[in-house]
């Protein structure tokens, strides 16, 4: 045989493969996904179908991207997508005003205050008096949390004892660089790149929870899906929890996968990326149940801080939010 025959044979061989696939995703159950195009979460459904964690689940996870979480939630709520990514303090707002909504966790990653390492800025009284950078606006839960923990631990209102300045997450991350800011909260991974280049974390909201009595383990970003498609399709909804569990392994032990996913992470340094790599790992939640009462508990101190227009009429947590599909 020619190599030229080889490579042909092989190139045959290939395109059976990829017609084998395709057929077998095609006798699957589709899910469609609302997305952000630059979200996270892209790197956990980018394993789960390159690796086909989807169709050996028995579903063909079917992604569309949008440019903002408003958009993902008009198509989810509009019946254009199945499942979306959100914070479970949203779905219990819908619950609470009458909308069957579930939540499988995805991530507990969260943010943190950071400083310049050179500012003197040795413990959140020093704040007082300074500015602030908050991405997220002013019902941001890091925010919040932060707030709750000052006023435990120090008896200081750190809305009232500093200047909030609020942004998005790109602007909020130069001006702290840039010295503008003497504070940062950013979303997790804005706070990866900005450890990376040398920014140190004044207080994680790690830690701001463990002190208020919370679980640091209970995961903030989840899938979130309608009842009624869960109770129609319960095989599919646990594919994805199967599927996604598959892909957080992998994430979690393989470097090799991320050296793949480094084209979309936008990570202009090596530094950047193995923050980036690090933060996600940290943020990958664990099997056990969520833990309701705490659960419970940062929804009150939600409500408390932020108000109806952060947690609407859910001033408790309504049952049935979490799904348990282990």
């Amino acid at each position: 045989m020619t190599k030229y025959m080889s490579i042909r044979h092989l190139l045959g061989a290939l395109a059976v493969v990829v017609l084998a696939v395709q057929a077998q995703a095609a006798d699957l159950p589709q899910m469609r996904a609302a997305m952000l195009a630059t979200g996270t979460v892209n790197w956990e459904i980018a394993t789960i179908k390159g690796n086909g964690f989807d169709t050996a689940n028995g579903f063909d996870f079917a992604v569309t991207d949008y440019a903002d979480n408003g958009a993902t939630r008009v198509a989810f709520e509009g019946g254009e997508a199945d499942v979306v990514v959100a914070d479970w303090i949203w779905v219990a707002q819908q619950r609470a005003a009458g909308r069957d909504y579930v939540f499988i966790p995805y991530s507990r990653a969260v943010g943190g205050l950071m400083v310049k390492a050179d500012s003197g800025i040795a413990a959140l009284p020093d704040l007082a008096g300074k500015k602030i950078g908050i991405a997220g606006g002013p019902l941001d839960k890091s925010w919040l949390i932060l707030r709750a923990y000052a006023q435990q631990e120090y008896g200081m209102d750190l809305a009232g004892q500093t200047e909030q300045v609020f942004g998005a997450p790109p602007l909020i991350f130069k001006s702290a660089l840039d010295g503008q800011t003497e504070g940062a909260i950013n979303f997790w991974h804005f706070l990866a790149k900005m450890k990376a280049q040398g920014m140190v974390e004044l207080v994680s909201t790690t830690d701001a929870a463990v002190a208020l009595g919370l679980d640091p383990d209970t995961p903030l970003l989840g899938y979130v899906l309608k009842g009624e498609y869960f109770a129609a399709n319960p095989e599919v909804v646990a594919g994805l929890y199967r599927a996604s569990r598959a892909a957080k392994d992998l994430l979690a032990s393989d470097d090799a996968v991320w050296d793949r996913l480094r084209p979309m992470m936008n990570a202009e340094t090596d530094a950047d990326f193995v923050a980036l790599r690090d933060g996600y790992r940290d943020g990958i939640p664990g099997s056990a149940p969520v833990n309701v009462a705490s659960a419970d508990k940062f929804l009150q101190i939600m409500a408390e801080l932020g108000g109806e227009d952060l947690v609407g009429k859910a001033t408790s947590l309504p049952p049935g939010l979490f799904l348990d599909l282990r």
